[in-house]
């Protein structure tokens, strides 16, 4: 079972780069290449402690429909969201941000277990992991151009980053 793991510096504060790294609208800006949108659960906005989004999105050629859960949160040092159902066995997506001189470092890490026994590690070997290293590295450096621009303001709203 792998675990791909992101480091992402960013500068800007850590409570945008949490609330960026939860945020529905972000995420569907960020996996556009893939069509991704949320279906249900929350389609829009932040989401929280004990929410699920169901996500329908074509990854490697298929339509695929996830459904994850967030099932620990301390905002603004983590969240971690986890599959309810979808393609994969499990899977785990621990999200942490770390205060830095000058920013905010994100360390994302998916764990995961494909499905299909021994078949389904060598589609991990052959090209999931680095599929899915790809798609995790694509979602950081939107998080991090609408953090330090200025463009999270169209995601977020000027009001909703609250301090601490």
């Amino acid at each position: 079972m792998p675990a791909i793991t992101v480091h992402t510096f960013v500068a800007a504060p850590i409570e945008l780069c949490f609330d960026l790294s939860r945020s529905i609208d972000l995420h569907t800006i960020s996996t556009k290449h893939t069509g991704e949108r949320a279906v249900a659960g929350v389609t829009a906005g932040l989401i929280e402690l004990g929410e699920t989004v169901t996500w329908k999105a074509k990854h490697l050629g298929v339509w695929q429909h996830l459904t994850s859960k967030i099932t620990e949160y301390n905002r603004p040092y983590y969240f971690v969201d986890e599959m309810v159902h979808g393609a994969f066995k499990r899977f785990r997506h621990e999200q942490c941000f770390k205060e830095m001189e000058g920013g905010t470092l994100m360390l994302k890490v998916f764990d995961y277990t494909s499905p299909l026994g021994i078949l389904g590690s060598i589609v991990d070997k052959s090209f999931l992991e680095s599929y899915m290293t790809r798609l995790l590295t694509k979602r950081d450096k939107v998080i991090k151009q609408y953090a330090e621009s200025g463009k999270w303001e169209r995601v977020l709203g000027i009001d909703k980053v609250v301090q601490g």
